[in-house]
Order: structure tokens, then sequence, then C-alpha cells
């Protein structure tokens, strides 16, 4: 056997509608039905996701509280008030804070920024950080970036000392919600009175761009002259930057965002990005993989390790003189956090191996003081592929413990971990991700308590992960013409996952080739008998290869070699065929 590890779901065909859709738009039915199966149907919403344009951008002011937020920032600088952005470490915050530190001096705030040290003062608005901040810069106004949603008690307390508080952030809101002079979130729309709003998906540099649209679109009626000339299009690099960074889905205003933020990107003439470019040794084009696996990690690095201070001020920097020597301090340090990764990794996986029964865990919960807190989410996902179960790594911190979680489709994790409140000292998120603390001596029954939740959510086939095909195709039908129309369908990542098919009945048209210098990879020609194509799977290790008749899961990509194009299939998994 092939080893099946996913439960193969291959969408159901509709060609009929298919053929309807592809004919009215003069697009090819293949494309038609890989539209259809992100439910995008109908021809004018396919002609929006077709192509995205910043002129389809909803009013910033659609979002919930956006006007109270766009007041209160005015007459702070009316009364050039001292305004503090509070952001976060990772890249969403970091970015988010740098966009809005250069739109507000730009139109005439005074403004200043505070980001919290992951290991000294935790995640978010928590007590050590917003005095910290108070103490540096006194300021009557508070900006939180992607966080606040659920500091409550902070928050009523900085209302006590006189400093108003506005929260742009997308995380889960607490009930009852903190007392912000203006709480900026899109999940707040669903419940508002004009219903859901079309950016309910919206990460916080997303937000912090809808903030500035609104900003110079009401300093531009104002008559402000700074506002007139402000151009909010070169902003984008940093919005595609902390989209794909946070793993929010890219449909809707997202893909707008994304798709210019990527052509931004490429072109960018901001000296940290040029220099960042160049540490990640990142080419064109440049897609969602180079921004979330080359850029993303090194500018996440320093926040992960402690403070998040440099990433943010290689943002910032206005010469590559400047910049560069920030961007190696990054890429050291991203080196540093990989070591650390993968320490913790063995130690933890080896730790669930020694326990883990999968009859028994739906969820695994680990932890050890000695754990760096600072990479314990990234060691969560990689633990989660492993078992593909959700998975919460927490690491030690003084008296308290905290860490990080990362769930599967049909266990909503902030949602549980609200249900174990009583066990936990603080908690926020996500469904599928999510921070927590807790004493190390709750960690059994936090454990115990999440799986008894797990299992009444799950079943025993959710614990296997779903591989979504969106067709069976022949080989023929895998041209260099036909994935350059499939192409349309970037920028691709979570909400709009990659194209992947299957295909039938194959067999080895010539021995497969082993590549690498472990020989860890394989180079197979599949044929259907017609039609022989080039597949290569890579990291195959030692895994059986097919010799009779198979079934291939695949994703269709250009291989580019020596100046030749040419159509090669990127191995998923292979099952035997029922036809054998």
């Amino acid at each position: 056997m092939g080893g099946v590890k996913y439960r193969w779901t291959i969408a159901p065909p509709q060609p009929a509608r298919a053929a309807e859709l592809a004919a009215r738009l003069g697009i090819a039915p293949l494309v038609a039905q890989c539209l259809l199966n992100r439910e995008i149907g109908e021809p004018a919403q396919v002609a929006l996701f077709l192509e995205p344009r910043l002129k389809h951008l909803a009013d910033p002011f659609l979002l919930p509280n956006m006007a109270a937020a766009v007041e209160r920032l005015v007459w702070a600088r009316d009364k050039q008030e001292p305004l503090a952005i509070f952001g976060d470490y990772d890249v969403d915050g970091v970015t988010s804070t740098a966009l809005l530190v250069e739109v507000l001096r730009a139109l005439g705030w005074r403004v200043e920024w505070y980001l919290p040290n992951r290991m000294d003062e935790g995640y978010g608005l928590s007590q050590e950080a917003i005095e910290n901040c108070l103490k540096r810069f006194a300021p009557s106004l508070l900006l939180a970036v992607d966080c606040g949603s659920t500091a409550r008690s902070p928050i009523a307390w900085l209302k006590e000392r006189g400093v108003d508080v506005i929260v742009l952030d997308h995380h889960q809101v607490s009930d009852p919600p903190p007392d912000a002079r203006a709480l900026v979130n899109p999940r707040l729309a669903s419940t508002s009175p004009g219903g859901k709003a079309p950016f309910t998906e919206l990460c916080s540099a997303g937000l912090a761009f809808k903030l500035a649209h609104a900003l110079v679109k009401h300093g531009r009626q104002a008559g402000w002259p700074a506002a007139g000339a402000f151009d909010l299009r070169p902003l984008l690099d940093l919005v595609a930057l902390g989209t794909v960074a946070d793993v929010v889905p890219l449909t809707g205003e997202n893909r707008i965002l994304v798709a210019a933020g990527l052509q931004r990107l490429e072109t960018t003439t901001r000296p940290g990005l040029v220099a960042l470019k160049e540490v990640a040794r990142s080419s064109a084009p440049l897609g969602v993989h180079e921004v979330g696996f080359q850029l993303a990690p090194r500018l996440n690095a320093a926040g992960r390790l402690e403070t998040a201070e440099a990433a943010l001020r290689l943002l910032q920097t206005p010469t590559l003189a400047l910049a560069h020597p920030l961007a190696r301090q990054l890429d050291a340090q991203n080196r540093e956090r990989q070591e650390i990764e993968r320490r913790i990794f063995d130690e933890a996986l080896a730790a669930v191996r020694s326990r883990f029964d999968p009859d028994r865990d739906f969820v695994i919960v680990e932890g050890r003081e000695s754990w760096h807190l600072g990479v314990v989410g990234i060691v969560a996902s990689r633990i989660l592929r492993q078992f593909y179960r959700p998975t919460i790594i927490v690491g030690g911190d003084a008296g308290a413990w905290r860490g990080s979680g990362r769930s599967i489709e049909g266990f909503d994790l902030a949602a549980s971990l609200r249900q174990c409140e009583d066990l936990l000292l603080r908690h926020g998120g996500h469904a599928m991700a999510a921070g927590l603390a807790l004493e190390p001596s709750k960690l059994e029954s936090f454990r115990t308590r999440l799986n008894e939740l797990a299992r009444q959510a799950l079943r025993k086939e959710s614990l296997q992960p779903s591989l979504r095909l969106d067709a069976e195709v022949g080989l023929a039908d895998l041209t260099l013409a036909s994935l350059e129309e499939l192409d349309r369908l970037k920028p691709v990542g979570h909400g709009n996952p990659p194209v992947q098919f299957c295909a039938r009945n194959l067999r080895l048209a010539r021995p497969p080739v082993r590549l690498g210098a472990d020989k860890q990879h394989a180079k197979l020609w599949v044929t259907d008998g017609p039609t022989t194509q080039e597949a290569v799977w890579w990291s195959v290790g030692n895994r059986l290869l097919p010799e009779d008749a198979f079934d291939l899961a695949f994703a269709p990509q250009v291989n580019h070699y020596h100046g030749r194009l040419s159509v090669q299939l990127k191995v998923i998994e292979w099952r035997e065929s029922a036809a054998a």
C-alpha cells in the first residue's frame, strides 16, 4: 500500500454548471469547476474573484465602531494629545503598528509606539505592559492593535486613570466586551444592525489599512492638506505581509489586499523590506509561499525570542545602510529560533509518543518549564501535523506556564478554552489558534477537561486529515495553457486552497529515480496510456513507491528548467487503484 494518510475528498463534478459558467465568462471548464468548488458560482462573483481590484474595497466606515474611533482620533489630533499605539509582537501586529505610525505621523498626530516583551510582559494588554507604556509615554489615548478584545480589566484600569482606549483587533471578543472608547473588530459585524460586513476575516494589518483609509477619507472632507496628497497604495506591502503571515482566509477583501500587496512587495522601495528580501534570498515572482516561509519567519524571529522592536525598526528605517544590519540581525535570530524550535519539537514529540493513545487522546497537551515561550506555537503546529489532533504546547514562565494551541476543523479551540476558564489564568484567540496561561499544577486537569470536550465535538473520522481534491482529471488535461488559466485563482492560501487534482488507474512509464543528497526525494514518470507526465515527490523518505496500477493525488505546477517550461505533478499521495 501507499501508506495512505488522508481521506480523499473529491469535489462533486458539476459539468453542466461548469460548462455554462465557462461559456458565459470565456474561461476553461476546469477553472469553472475549481471556482464552483470554492462556492464562487455567480458570474459577477467570479469576475470580482478573477480580477481583484482596489476599487472594489468596501467603505471602511462599514466596520463596527469605525466612526467612533475616527471621531476620538480626530479629537486627539486637534488637541495634540499624546497617542500611543500598543501593538503585538507577531508579524500582523508589527506591520499594523508600522503602518499606523507612518500614517498618523504623516497626517499630524503626536504618536509613539509600544510593543510588549514576550518574555517579561506576555501577550497583549497585560498589566505590566500597560504600566510600562504609561511610564514611558504618558498617553491620554491608547490605540491597541491586534490585541485588546478580551482585556476588560486592563482597559477598565486605564479608564480609571483617564486614558481612553481604542481597540483595533480581529480576535474573539469577550462577553461582555471591554469598555473601550471604540472597539473596531469585524467579529462584531454579524451582530450589528447592518448585518454581516464584507470583511469579517480581516486581520489587524487589513484593519489598520481600513482605519488609515477612514482617516484619509475624513481628512480630505475636512480639508487637511496632508490627507489630500496622501497615497494609501504604498502601504499595501505591509498589509500583504501581515495578512499572509496571520494565515487568515485569502477571500473577499483579503484577496484584494494581498493581490495588490504582493505586486507592491515585489517592487517595494521600502529599505527594510528590500534588505529583508536580500537576506531571505527571495526572488521574483514573490507569492504567498515566499512571504509566508521566507519573509515572515525572519520578521517574527525577534518577537519570538524576546522583543519585536528590531522588526518594527526595520520596517521604519529610512535607508538601506540602516536596514541591512537590522535585516542581518533578524536573519541570525531566525536561525537561533530554528535551533530552539528543533530541540523543543524533538522533546515534545518524544513526550507525546510516550503516552499517546489514539483512542483516548483527542487533544494533545504537553508542557515543560524549560520550553521557550517564543516557539511553542510553532511546535504545536508541527505536533498537530504529525498526529492530526488539536495541540497545545506550554512553556515555563516563573509561577505560571504560557503557551499556544492549534486546532483542526470541527474543534473551536477558543470556545473550548472558555469552558476551561476555571483552570486558566488567561486565554484568547481564534477557533483554530489560541493562547493561554495556567498554573503548572492545573496542566493534567486541563488536559483531561479539554479531551472531554473534544470527544463530544469530534468523531473518529475527524481525526484523519481530509485531502480536498478539485476534480478527477486525465493527464492530457494538464497543459501549460491550462495551468496558466488555473493561475488566475492565485493568490492561494487559507480559504482559497491551492488547486489539487487526482488521476486514476495510472502506471509507471519508467522506473523512478531517487533525488537529493540523501535520496529523500523521488521523480516518477506516470502514464494513463495516451499521456505521460513527470511527477516529483518531495521528502518521500522511505515510503513505498507505487508498482502496479495506482491513483495519484497531486498539485499541478510549471517546472522551469534551463529556460524550458514543462508540466510537473507535485505528488501529495498515492493509493492502489480500485481497478487494479
